[in-house]
């Protein structure tokens, strides 16, 4: 790392879009204090990375929790709050923007919330109201999932789903009051008709928190190039997502390969929690994937390179306009990070691979946060407009 890149992190305020760790508060009653383990953020990386913010997402399994979604969002809230009660000194709940900044100057680590997949409001705008009381700031509209008022990207090939053709009537009034509140409307995992219905219906600029680019690895989970324009028109933002399976084609297709083998070691590992009628917690299939990785793919499949990650966000920058791109790591929501990242204590190495590519600190300290800073105001300036 050049002493350039060095200086540059040191003195960025960088806020990460996405990391799914209060699923590990909740389900393995770990502390944000305790060692990593095989996690991927935690208080000595956040000071070690100079990670200033993050937003925590709130993600209910929809299948493992259906019919209790609200009381799984609850849960996973309390999770992150039981945090902040443990660790007053070195976390602090951020509301606003200014809270960001405030908390930044008092060397204090800035917890956010959002919550992943539109099915925790249960189609209740009461709910979306609720959450946005306990400091939720931003709702990705789905997840890989589609719900009652808006289609996701992820299963738009099961005939079994009734789709909408994007948002319906009510989904159009979710982004409606979400803008009314204030809160961010997270277009990552939503389908493209859903991603144009969003377009046209939002008064404050948009975020997708943890999406790459579809020119570069052809999924429907990355967004087009005319997406990531629509979102610059928009004065919105894209925060490209970490995860090899988004951002490295030949990776994505090495690991999809290994999916027969993957399922039956999901299953042994679900058989233990079917017998005692619990839902299954993420992390044991993180697990799985983990150690299937270590065991019987590191000489068949190698690390995706970080490089492939500096192209995503070198594109989005490129199409949309540096004022438009951002990092959202999706930390703790895929078992292998790519080569060179083991945990956000890594990140200076994204700043350096990005000077190396010739951007320069007032264009770093964009993408590193200030984006995603500017963004957060506008769409809280939105809020009681309606």
């Amino acid at each position: 790392m050049t002493h350039d890149s060095e200086k540059i992190h040191a003195d960025a305020l960088i806020i990460d879009g996405h990391a799914d760790t209060p699923q590990r508060f909740v389900d393995q009653a770990w502390n944000f204090s305790d060692p990593l383990g095989m996690g991927m953020l935690n208080l000595e990386a956040v000071r070690t990375g100079n990670l200033a913010a993050e937003f925590f997402a709130i993600w209910v399994e929809p299948k493992e929790w259906r019919g209790r979604f609200a009381h799984r969002t609850l849960q996973l809230l309390d999770g992150v709050y039981q945090q902040l009660r443990k660790h007053p000194q070195s976390m602090r709940l951020g509301l606003t923007p200014d809270d960001i900044l405030s908390a930044h100057r008092d060397q204090v680590f800035c917890v956010l919330l959002g919550i992943e997949g539109g099915h925790s409001i249960e189609a209740d705008l009461g709910l979306l109201r609720m959450y946005h009381q306990l400091g939720v700031r931003y709702m990705t509209l789905t997840w890989s999932n589609s719900n009652e008022w808006a289609d996701s990207s992820g299963d738009l090939d099961d005939v079994t789903i009734a789709h909408h053709g994007g948002l319906t009537e009510f989904g159009r009034d979710v982004v409606r009051e979400m803008n009314r509140l204030g809160m961010m409307v997270d277009v990552s995992h939503v389908a493209d008709t859903t991603f144009w219905h969003v377009l046209q219906t939002t008064r404050a600029p948009v975020i997708a928190s943890h999406s790459s680019a579809r020119a570069l690895t052809d999924t429907p989970r990355n967004l087009t190039d005319e997406q990531l324009r629509a979102i610059a028109t928009n004065d919105g933002l894209v925060m490209v997502n970490f995860y090899p399976a988004f951002i490295d084609a030949s990776w994505r297709d090495g690991w999809a390969a290994t999916t027969a083998e993957r399922d039956s070691l999901y299953e042994a590992t679900s058989e233990a929690y079917n017998k005692r009628g619990e839902p299954i917690p993420y992390d044991a299939f993180l697990t799985v994937d983990r150690r299937f990785y270590e065991e019987s793919m590191k000489g068949r499949l190698s690390l995706a390179p970080l490089s492939a990650l500096i192209d995503h966000i070198d594109h989005v920058a490129q199409v949309a306009g540096i004022d438009h791109v951002g990092l959202g790591s999706d930390f703790d929501g895929f078992p292998i990070l790519p080569e060179g990242l083991s945990s956000a204590a890594d990140l200076p190495k994204i700043t350096a691979a990005l000077v190396e590519r010739g951007y320069r600190a007032e264009q770093l300290h964009k993408i590193l946060g200030g984006n995603l800073l500017r963004v957060f105001r506008a769409a809280q300036s939105e809020s009681g407009n309606a």
